[in-house]
């Protein structure tokens, strides 16, 4: 019977989305228990049009890793950044980025550690069971990933896994998830303003100006706010695999419209399109010069 349901399911997802899937099962108690059927939704356009589901993370990761698409991406700005002149002054960009590193890894672990908190308690054991819920940058950070957005200022981070079915209010529930990672994200950003406000009354401005370590600490302050309203805004972009797709989803309802999937479908070169013509980045800068004015003017001085 569970093989049958096995291949029913890959023969729908093929019928329906026009998606090549494969399942495969573990019978320790991860994927069937009693009643319920743990389906890990990695669906995400970061898998290379296939949901693949594994014992082993590790097999999902390589994968995610082989996507064409954003690979495309990353080799497009790499080679504007050397255009651009970027890694003329190694020296220099090894340090701006060495300021730079702090912000990413609390933004992107946070960023995810908040969606695998929010199924949790919501009623999802998927992502506890996968040891996500923990702020351990380690289990969020793909490498590669990691190493894509340091040097070509695109990258992606390890998706939370979570089995929708597990929801007392499944559209509700997967609305709070979507938007608990953005949540975290401003969060963030509004404890470390908060810290650049304390380290200004307590240590005085001139320690900022005049030290080497309060100077390269206010640096990396500032980095954490800046990347995390960054992180938010474009997650919060209506374009799959981002947040706010799926946020937009929930709320509009329009998950068993034909115009989800196929959405769903090309949204890799959605996204990447966007980005290459700039419309990302009309999208980013105001929202986040707006909010990082809104926290240095009513919070940090």
């Amino acid at each position: 019977q569970v093989l049958k349901m096995i291949k029913d399911m890959e023969v729908e997802c093929k019928t329906k989305f026009s998606m090549d899937v494969e399942f495969s099962f573990s019978f320790k108690g991860i994927l069937f228990s009693g009643e319920k059927r743990y389906h890990f939704a990695s669906i995400n356009g970061i898998l290379c049009g296939r949901d693949i589901l594994r014992k082993d993370d590790r097999e999902v990761a390589v994968l995610r890793n082989l996507n064409i698409t954003f690979w495309v991406l990353v080799l497009f700005l790499l080679y504007s950044s050397f255009r651009s002149g970027q890694f003329n002054d190694p020296v220099s960009w090894l340090m701006s980025t060495l300021m730079t590193i702090p912000g990413i890894v609390i933004g992107l672990a946070f960023h995810e550690y908040a969606h695998a908190l929010a199924a949790y308690k919501l009623g999802d054991p998927t992502p506890k069971m996968q040891g996500r819920v923990t702020v351990n940058p380690l289990v969020h950070i793909d490498p590669l990933g990691f190493i894509a957005l340091i040097f070509a200022g695109f990258g992606w981070g390890v998706p939370v896994q979570i089995n929708p079915s597990n929801f007392r209010h499944r559209r509700r529930d997967e609305f709070m998830v979507s938007i608990a990672g953005v949540a975290m994200n401003l969060l963030i950003a509004v404890v470390f303003a908060l810290i650049a406000k304390a380290l200004i009354m307590f240590l005085g401005e001139s320690f900022i100006s005049t030290s080497p370590l309060g100077d390269a600490l206010w640096k990396i302050i500032i980095n954490v706010i800046l990347i995390n309203l960054v992180l938010m805004i474009f997650n919060l972009i209506p374009c799959p695999p981002l947040d706010g797709f799926s946020i937009i989803s929930e709320i509009f309802n329009i998950k068993h419209t034909e115009a989800y999937w196929t959405l769903y479908r090309y949204g890799d070169w959605i996204l990447i399109g966007l980005i290459i013509f700039g419309i990302t980045g009309k999208i980013i800068s105001p929202c986040v010069n707006f909010l990082f004015n809104m926290l240095w003017t009513y919070i940090i001085f």
